[in-house]
């Protein structure tokens, strides 16, 4: 047999992970009680913009 065969490594084990890996979803959660009606009230100023911008 050949002997590069009998070693195998896997690619989890032998790559270095941060000690603190985050996600990007987990990180923005907690904003989106403040970001969501921030949100909501610039979109509704821009949408009444136009409506009157139109009449």
């Amino acid at each position: 047999m050949n002997p590069s065969a009998q070693h195998t490594t896997n690619a989890a084990h032998s790559s270095p992970t941060p000690a603190e890996e985050q996600d990007a979803v987990d990180a923005i959660v907690p904003m989106i009680p403040i970001v969501l009606p921030l949100v909501g009230g610039v979109l509704m100023f821009l949408l009444a913009f136009i409506a009157i911008y139109m009449a």
